[in-house]
C-alpha cells in the first residue's frame, strides 16, 4: 500500500527515484502488456437511484496495487485471439473502436469476458447470440473457472465446450490508461462498462483480492476523497463519470460515445521540482522537490 496525499490516490514510495531515473535516461520503459478491465454495473436496491459497481480490494500483499479498490481485470491471455463464436459487433467494429487490429481487438473483448468470470464469477456469454447464461455456480462452473485461471484451459475451449457465444453487445467501451513509462509493471489498459446479466451474482473468486463490494460509484468516490479508501488514478477517474448515471443501462448507452484516447501521465521540470501529470486528469498532478 503506497499513499502520501489527503486523499486515497495510489502513489508507490518507489516512483520518485524511478522518476529521476527515468528524466535522466536511466531507465528503459518497460513494454505496457495488453489488459481489460469491466466495471459491472446493477441498478440500486430499494430506493437508492443510480447504479451501483462491483469493486475488489487487491490484497496489500500483491506486487502492483496492493490494497487499492480496483474492478475484474487482467492481462491480455495471446490465446485470448484464438477463433470463438461471437455475438454484437464483429472484430472488425471492435478493432475501429479500441484503434487496434481485428485480432489485438478480439483478444482485448475476450480478456475483458475471461477475467470478468475468473475474478467475479460473472460471464458474459450465452447459448446463442441473443441471450445469456442465468446461472454460473455449480462444482462444474468452478472446475472450469479455475482451469482458465491456472491457464489449463484456454477462454475459446472453455467457450466451444460449452457451447456458448461470446456476447459482444453486452460491453461498451469506456477508457482507455497506460500505466507510466517509470513504473516497471506496465499495463495498457481498455475499461470496459456492462450490466449484470439477470440471474447471475458476483463473487469473491480471484486469489488477488481479499474484498469485494457493491457500491454506488459517489460513496466510493467520498471515501477516496476522505483518504478512507485507497485507488489508482484510472479507478477514481472512471467512478467519477459513473456517478452521474441513472441506470446500469444508460453506461452502455453513453459507452458509444467515450472518448478512447490512451492517458499516460507526463513528467515536467519546473526548476528543480518534478511535475508528475494525467493530461485532462488535474486532481491527479503531483510535484516532487528534490531530496
Amino acid at each position: 500500500m503506497a499513499n502520501n496525499g489527503p486523499n486515497g490516490q495510489w502513489y508507490p514510495p518507489t516512483w520518485p527515484d524511478r522518476i529521476r531515473a527515468h528524466r535522466r535516461g536511466e531507465l528503459t520503459p518497460v513494454v505496457p502488456r495488453r489488459a481489460a478491465t469491466v466495471m459491472l454495473l446493477r441498478d440500486g436496491a430499494g430506493t437508492r437511484t443510480g447504479p451501483e459497481v462491483h469493486m475488489i480490494r487487491r490484497r496489500a500483499s500483491m506486487a502492483f496495487a496492493g490494497g487499492a479498490y480496483a474492478y475484474p481485470g487482467g492481462a491480455v491471455d495471446p490465446r485470448d485471439e484464438a477463433e470463438v463464436r461471437w455475438g454484437g459487433p464483429d472484430r472488425t467494429a471492435w478493432a475501429d473502436r479500441l484503434g487496434v487490429g481485428p485480432a489485438e481487438a478480439q483478444a482485448v473483448v475476450c480478456a475483458a469476458v475471461r477475467e470478468t468470470f475468473e475474478e467475479a464469477g460473472v460471464l458474459l456469454a450465452g447459448p446463442d447470440a441473443r441471450t445469456v447464461v442465468a446461472d454460473t455456480t455449480g462444482a462444474d462452473w468452478e472446475a472450469d473457472r479455475r482451469a482458465l485461471v491456472e491457464r489449463e484451459l484456454s477462454f475459446a475451449a472453455f467457450l466451444a465446450r460449452r457451447d456458448l457465444v461470446l456476447r459482444s453487445d453486452l460491453l461498451g467501451a469506456w477508457a482507455r490508461w497506460i500505466t507510466p513509462e517509470f513504473e516497471e509493471r506496465r499495463y495498457d489498459t481498455w475499461f470496459f462498462v456492462a450490466a449484470l446479466p439477470p440471474g447471475q451474482r458476483t463473487r469473491n473468486a480471484s486469489t488477488e483480492a481479499d474484498r469485494t463490494v457493491w457500491t454506488a460509484p459517489a460513496d466510493a468516490a467520498a471515501g477516496y476523497d476522505r483518504g478512507e479508501l485507497l485507488m489508482m488514478p484510472p479507478t477514481i477517474a472512471t467512478l467519477r463519470d459513473l456517478a452521474g448515471l441513472d441506470a446500469a443501462a444508460d453506461a452502455l448507452t453513453a459507452s458509444a460515445g467515450r472518448d478512447l484516447t490512451p492517458v499516460l501521465a507526463e513528467v515536467t521540470l519546473e526548476g528543480e521540482e518534478i511535475v508528475l501529470s494525467w493530461p485532462g486528469h488535474e486532481e491527479f498532478e503531483k510535484r516532487i522537490l528534490p531530496r
